[in-house]
Parts: structure tokens; C-alpha cells; sequence
């Protein structure tokens, strides 16, 4: 009766959890500016736990798969080939109420009008060339999270 009561409490805690995850990218113009390391650091002093990460290129068919959902809209051409134009690096993150914290810390999509200490003040260099990506809910979190990592391969 122990060991089942143990079970339920962990399957439990496990589910509640996954909705304090969310998805982030450090995209290719951060990564070739050599920004990763210091944007991982800005990520983890807020609190957040890695809990999977890669390294990878996206092709364009990738690139345009993530992106799917922008492509009736005038950027999506430059955006896929932005995006698939070098190296990123995939994570997917863990904190309470995950996904409004790390829209916080990454701050606006455009630089010019991010807060002061926000990853996109520090380090993007336009809208098109943001930095970093964050997911903008629970649902897409887990769909984003999913593009890039199996089960297996997250903790």
C-alpha cells in the first residue's frame, strides 16, 4: 500500500509540472554573435531549470514547419530563411508558471521596446533578428517542445 501511494503522489507531481514548462529557441543570429552562453546564464539566474537542450540547423522545410502557422503572413518567406540560416539551440525550460515568466524575461519581440535587463534589449538586434523564442502559451509550449524533442529526451 506504501509503494502505491508513493506512485500516486509522484504521477501527480509529474502532471503538475508539465504545465510549468515552456519552450525556447536561441536563434541563429544570437548564436553566431557567440551570445549563447551568456543568454543560458540570463535564463538560469531567473530561476529556470533546463530539463532538455540540443544544438542543431533547421533546413527550410523545418524552419517552415515550425513556422506554419505565419505562412499567409508577408514575413514568413524571410522568416524560414532567417531561421534556417544557422545553427540554434532548442530548449525546453521549467519554473512555475513557466511560460508568462520566460515571456517576461525574454521581453518584446521588438528590442527597441524591450525592458531594460531583457535577453532581446541585451542581445537582439531587430524584430526580424529577436535573439530568442519563447512560447506564448501552455498548449504551444508543448507542441514547440515536441518539434524538437522526443519523449525520451526529455527529463
Amino acid at each position: 500500500m506504501g509503494l502505491g501511494f508513493c506512485w500516486a503522489t509522484f504521477a501527480f507531481q509529474k502532471h503538475e509540472n508539465m504545465t510549468n514548462k515552456t519552450f525556447t529557441m536561441i536563434k541563429p543570429d544570437a548564436f553566431a554573435a557567440g551570445n549563447t552562453g551568456s543568454i543560458l546564464k540570463h535564463i538560469e539566474a531567473a530561476g529556470f531549470k533546463i530539463v532538455a537542450m540540443k544544438l542543431t540547423k533547421l533546413s527550410a522545410e523545418k524552419a517552415g514547419e515550425f513556422y506554419a502557422v505565419h505562412k499567409e503572413r508577408p514575413f514568413y518567406g524571410e522568416l524560414v530563411e532567417f531561421m534556417s540560416s544557422g545553427p540554434i539551440v532548442a530548449a525546453i525550460l521549467e519554473k512555475e508558471n513557466a511560460v508568462a515568466a520566460f515571456r517576461t524575461l525574454i521581453g518584446a519581440t521588438n528590442p527597441a521596446n524591450a525592458d531594460e535587463g531583457t535577453i532581446r534589449k541585451l542581445y537582439a538586434k531587430s524584430v526580424g533578428e529577436n535573439a530568442i523564442h519563447g512560447s506564448d502559451s501552455d498548449e504551444n509550449a508543448a507542441i514547440e517542445g515536441s518539434f524538437f524533442f522526443s519523449a525520451f529526451e526529455k527529463i
